[in-house]
């Protein structure tokens, strides 16, 4: 293939483009994680993994994948044939009910349309109706990355006490964190579920389990094997800023340079810039003449935007068009939406410039594909921006 001049855009929503300061930072020479140097850096991670999940409780790091997270927020807390309450958000909402299921659990899910997040009121009213406890857990996904939608979690927490239930609430956070607000003290989280790859601007590699102290003592009568998942081994270790095992050292590394980086800017300025960037990516979809797949106002996600083709076109075929002409990378769309939907990521390291950049691709992938739309996405995204239009709210 012929070079291709520039920096390739990566808008998937997620991996997200890993920033040149925390390149640098992994590119540092491995050192002994047994030896005395290695648990400051050990100590940071930990404790500036915290500061993002906005905890005084502990946060557990393992060099894995979110679905390793998944598999460890399970296989502590429960037991074989526990039922456990799960909402239908998207893909990765269904992927892990289908993990649950392989576990031995019994998973509930109660039925969505892909086109928001969870409905706390739907939540409660099952609990409600479950007077034996027999439901163990609510699992919901904050971030559903598969349809750009957002579930309120304070408000999925007060639906569990507003039935009286003692299920551990459970959140998937893999890509809500660090992009979009995420309280797990304050909101009432038992187990929070995260990766490096999303807001975090890391590579893949690392996933993290938030455990309240409800959860903990659910893990010392869990039944559910685990050995390289188990939280008690971790815990040890971790006080002293080790690992019981091998960890990945230089994502370590990396980690500690995103947590600085995240504190420079200032979680709340994060968290308005990823808002502004999903209302003006939202406006130029609109202005284009096409469907934001996320419908319910005030759900709709600051870290990618879902965008429904027009009948009778391919997603995916527009998407090689944009990669092919602009070197733009951007989502498929995932089971369920399956080449009916491009995703844009706007999420991690990003600003006005790489946004409007992106989208222009798209608008000039639009003509070059021959997918029917109007022109000025563009003029909207700017006048979104620069506040000559007001933006939707955002959760």
């Amino acid at each position: 293939m012929a070079r291709q001049a520039g920096r390739h855009f990566l808008q998937i929503p997620g991996p997200s483009a890993v920033p040149d300061r925390i390149l640098r930072a992994i590119s540092a020479q491995t050192i002994d994680h047994r030896g005395p140097a290695f648990a400051e850096v050990g100590r940071q991670a930990l404790s500036g993994m915290q500061s993002v999940f906005k905890t005084k409780n502990p946060v557990i790091i393992y060099p894995a994948s979110g679905t390793g997270a998944w598999e460890a927020a399970l296989v502590n807390t429960m037991s074989e044939g526990d039922r456990v309450l799960m909402y239908e958000t998207g893909h990765f909402a269904t992927m892990w009910m289908k993990m649950a299921r392989k576990l031995g659990l019994e998973p509930e899910f109660i039925e969505g349309d892909w086109r928001g997040g969870a409905d706390p009121e739907r939540i409660e009213a099952r609990l409600s109706a479950d007077r034996e406890h027999a439901i163990k857990a609510v699992c919901v996904v904050h971030n559903e990355t598969s349809t750009g939608s957002v579930s309120p979690i304070a408000e999925v927490r007060r639906a569990i006490d507003a039935a009286g239930h003692p299920a551990l609430l459970m959140v998937d956070t893999i890509s809500g964190l660090a992009s979009i607000d995420f309280r797990f003290d304050e909101w009432g989280v038992d187990v929070a579920v995260s990766g490096s790859q999303k807001g975090l601007m890391l590579p893949p590699g690392l996933s993290f389990n938030a455990v309240s102290e409800t959860a903990l003592e659910a893990s010392r009568s869990a039944r559910l094997r685990r050995s390289y998942w188990d939280w008690e081994d971790m815990l040890g270790p971790n006080a002293n800023g080790y690992f019981p095992y091998t960890p990945a050292t230089n994502l370590l590394y990396g980690l500690v340079e995103a947590v600085a980086m995240l504190h420079e800017e200032g979680l709340d300025h994060v968290f308005a810039r990823h808002a502004r960037h999903g209302a003006a990516t939202r406006a130029a979809v609109r202005a284009w003449g096409l469907e934001v797949l996320c419908r319910r106002q005030g759900q709709e996600s600051g870290v990618l935007t879902a965008a429904v083709m027009p009948d009778g076109h391919s997603a995916d075929a527009f998407r090689a068009t944009v990669l092919r002409h602009f070197d733009v990378s951007l989502g498929n769309g995932l089971s369920k939406v399956a080449d009916r939907v491009f995703r844009i990521g706007h999420l991690g390291d990003f600003n006005d410039a790489m946004l409007l950049g992106t989208l222009s691709a798209i608008e000039m992938g639009l003509g070059k594909a021959g997918v029917p739309h109007r022109g000025g996405g563009v003029d909207a995204a700017m006048a979104a921006l620069d506040g000559r239009q007001e933006a939707p709210a955002v959760s």
